[in-house]
C-alpha cells in the first residue's frame, strides 16, 4: 500500500511538472494582452486540477493495467503460430480499441456531413486492417520504412482526390485515433509480439503499430471524403461558460461529469470483455497478476474521467476565447509565437507521451531516454502549432505542409537507424492526442473565426501538423546520435576478417 502511495506522489509530481506551464502561460495572457472573463478563467483552472489529478491516476493505471494486458495478449497469440488467428483478432482487436477510443467521438462530432457512426466505423475498420498490417511486418521482419512510403503515396494521390475541406479532416483522424486508450494497449501488443522473436532486431520491431494504425484512419476518412461533401455549416462552435460564483462552477463540472463517466465506461469495456474472454480461454494468468490489472484499470478508469472532464469543460472554451481574442486583436500575429510556447509545454501533458516515453526508455536501455524524447517531441509540436496558427491566419491550403513535411520524414527513414524511424512515427500518432483536440484544435478554430476563415479547410489540420513534425524531430535525433557514434567509432583494425574462435597472437 505504502508502495502504491509513493507511486501516486510521483505521478502526482509528474502531472504537476507538465501542466503549471501551460497554466502560467494562460495566466500572463490573461492579465495582459487577452483579458479573460472570471468565469472562463475560472472554468481553466479548475480544468486544470482535474486534468492533473487525471494524468496522476491515468498513468500509474495504465503502467498496472494496460500495459501487461498488452504484452499478454501480444505473446500468447504469436505462440499459437497461427497467422489466420492472429490476423482475425489483431482486426476485431483493432476495430474494439478504436471504437473505445474518447478521443474519435469527439472528432465525430465536429465532422459536418457524415453521420457519427458512420465515421467511427469506417476509421475503427481502417485501424483494424493496419493493426492486422503492423503485427505481420513484426512476424516476417518487413521493412517499416518501405511500408510507410507505399502507404503515405497512397494517402497523398487520395488527398488530391477530395474536396479541399476534407483534406484537414481525414489528416485529423490520424492522429485522433492514437490517443489515450489506444496507444498504451497497442505498444505494448507490440512488445508481446516481438518478444517471441529471438533475432537482434526484434526489441526495434516492436514500435511501429501506432504508426501504421495511424494510416489506417486516414485512408478511411478520404475515401469517406470521396462519398459525402462537407460543408462549413455543420460546424459547430464551442460555447463559452458563464458562470457568476464558485457553486455555480462546481454545479457546472458536476453535471458533465456523469456523462464522461458513462462515456469512458463503454470505451473500457469493449478491452475489458475482451481481455476477460482471452483470460478465462487462453492466459488463466495468476490471481496475483490479475488483481494488479484489476486495480490497475480502475486507476485508469478514474484518470481518464477526470482527465476528460477538465479538459474539455475547462480547456476546451479557454483554448477557443485565446485564440478569438488574439486573432480579432492587434496582436494577430503574436498568434504564432504563442502557439508554439503552448505547443512546446502541452504535449508534456499528453497522458500517452509519458507511456510512450518511458517504454521508448526501457526498450533501448536507456540508450534513448524519456528526457530526449520529451524535448525532441516538445520542439517538433511547438515547430507544428505556429505553422498550423501560420495556415489559420493565411488560409494557405494543408497540403503545402504536408507534403514537405512527409517527404522529409520518408526521406530520413531511409538514413537514420530504423529504430528512429519506428519511434518517430510512433510519436506523432501519440503526441495528437486529448490535450491537441481539446486546447489546440479550439485555439485554432476561435482564431479562423475571427479573421473569418474558412473552419472547416483552415481550423481543422493542427492535429495532423501536430502528427507531422515529431517525425522529424526525432529521426533528427536520430541522426545526431548516428554520427556521435561514428565519431566515437573504435576502429577495427582488421579484426573483422576473423571468425569468432581464431586465436590471435599480438
Amino acid at each position: 500500500m505504502s508502495f502504491r502511495i509513493h507511486k501516486l506522489r510521483n505521478k502526482l509530481t509528474e502531472a504537476v511538472v507538465a501542466v503549471v506551464p501551460i497554466i502560467l502561460i494562460v495566466l500572463v495572457l490573461c492579465f495582459s494582452i487577452t483579458p479573460f472573463t472570471p468565469s472562463i478563467l475560472l472554468s481553466f483552472l479548475m480544468g486544470a486540477m482535474l486534468v492533473i489529478f487525471g494524468m496522476m491516476f491515468f498513468t500509474l493505471g495504465a503502467e498496472m493495467s494496460m500495459t501487461m494486458m498488452g504484452e499478454k495478449v501480444g505473446a500468447k497469440m504469436t505462440q499459437s503460430k497461427n497467422v489466420l488467428l492472429i490476423v482475425c483478432l489483431s482486426f476485431l482487436l483493432g476495430v474494439m480499441i478504436t471504437i473505445s477510443e474518447p478521443d474519435l467521438q469527439v472528432l465525430a462530432t465536429l465532422v459536418p456531413s457524415i453521420p457519427n457512426m458512420t465515421i467511427i466505423m469506417a476509421v475503427a475498420i481502417g485501424v483494424g486492417i493496419f493493426l492486422v498490417l503492423a503485427l505481420l511486418r513484426i512476424l516476417y521482419s518487413i521493412s517499416l520504412a518501405k511500408l510507410l512510403v507505399f502507404f503515405y503515396i497512397i494517402v497523398f494521390i487520395l488527398a488530391s482526390q477530395v474536396s479541399p475541406e476534407f483534406r484537414a479532416v481525414a489528416f485529423d483522424s490520424g492522429g485522433v485515433t492514437t490517443g489515450p486508450m489506444t496507444v498504451p494497449f497497442i505498444m505494448a501488443l507490440g512488445i508481446g509480439i516481438a518478444a517471441i522473436r529471438s533475432d537482434r532486431n526484434a526489441a526495434d520491431d516492436s514500435f511501429g503499430l501506432v504508426a501504421l494504425c495511424s494510416v489506417g484512419p486516414i485512408l478511411a476518412v478520404l475515401i469517406l471524403g470521396m462519398i459525402f461533401h462537407p460543408s462549413e455549416g455543420g460546424v459547430s462552435i464551442t460555447q463559452i461558460p458563464q458562470v457568476d460564483t464558485t457553486v455555480e462552477l462546481m454545479q457546472m463540472f458536476s453535471h458533465e461529469l456523469p456523462a464522461y463517466m458513462e462515456e469512458i465506461a463503454v470505451s473500457l469495456l469493449p478491452i475489458i470483455v475482451f481481455f476477460g474472454i482471452f483470460q478465462v480461454v487462453s492466459l488463466r494468468l495468476p490471481k496475483r497478476n490479475l488483481s494488479k490489472i484489476i486495480v490497475g484499470l480502475v486507476y485508469t478508469y478514474i484518470g481518464l474521467v477526470l482527465f476528460l472532464t477538465g479538459a474539455n469543460v475547462g480547456f476546451m472554451p479557454a483554448g477557443s476565447y485565446l485564440g478569438t481574442v488574439l486573432a480579432d486583436g492587434a496582436y494577430r500575429y503574436l498568434l504564432i509565437p504563442i502557439g508554439a510556447l503552448i505547443g512546446y509545454f502541452i504535449v508534456k501533458a499528453e497522458p500517452a507521451v509519458y507511456v510512450l516515453n518511458h517504454q521508448v526508455e526501457e526498450l533501448t536501455d536507456g540508450r534513448i531516454s524519456a528526457k530526449a524524447m520529451g524535448t525532441a517531441l516538445s520542439l517538433g509540436v511547438s515547430a507544428s502549432v505556429a505553422l498550423a496558427m501560420i495556415r489559420v491566419l493565411t488560409g494557405l491550403p494543408i497540403l503545402y505542409f504536408l507534403i514537405p513535411g512527409y517527404a522529409i520524414a520518408l526521406i530520413l527513414s531511409f538514413i537514420v537507424p530504423k529504430i528512429f524511424t519506428a519511434i518517430a512515427f510512433d510519436s506523432g500518432g501519440v503526441a495528437s492526442g486529448p490535450m491537441t483536440a481539446t486546447f489546440l484544435l479550439p485555439l485554432a478554430r476561435g482564431a479562423c473565426q475571427a479573421v473569418g476563415g474558412n473552419l472547416v479547410a483552415d481550423a481543422f489540420g493542427v492535429v495532423s501538423m501536430v502528427a507531422m513534425t515529431p517525425l522529424i524531430t526525432i529521426q533528427i535525433m536520430g541522426a545526431v546520435q548516428m554520427l556521435k557514434q561514428k565519431e566515437h567509432a573504435v576502429p577495427d583494425y582488421g579484426l573483422a576478417e576473423f571468425d569468432d574462435d581464431t586465436i590471435i597472437d599480438l
